[in-house]
């Protein structure tokens, strides 16, 4: 069973560490938690139309919250971290941030 680009690559991260990689061409995505590293890179360049030279995962625990006596944890995920070769194209999407 072949699962979408859209269904591995949930949403980008848009934080102050990752905007800081975009100058190494490194982006960073949330990602389904079950992906592996070469079906995220397929996915990205697939979707963005850009070479992808390595790949990074992380996996991120659930945390505990609270509300009064109740308590429960958040769901895990997972982010990759793709690194794109020098001579590829930036994504423009995160271009358009900068």
């Amino acid at each position: 069973m072949k699962v979408a680009a859209q269904d591995i690559i949930l949403k980008p991260v848009i934080t102050e560490a990752s905007m800081a990689n975009l100058q190494n061409k490194k982006y960073t995505f949330k990602v389904k938690t079950d992906a592996g590293k070469i079906e995220i890179a397929r996915a990205v360049e697939e979707l963005f139309g850009v070479k992808v030279k390595k790949v990074n995962t992380i996996t991120v625990r659930g945390r505990l919250r609270r509300q009064g006596r109740t308590q429960g944890y958040t769901p895990a995920s997972k982010k990759a971290i793709v690194t794109l070769t020098p001579d590829s194209k930036g994504i423009a999407f995160f271009e358009s941030m900068t």
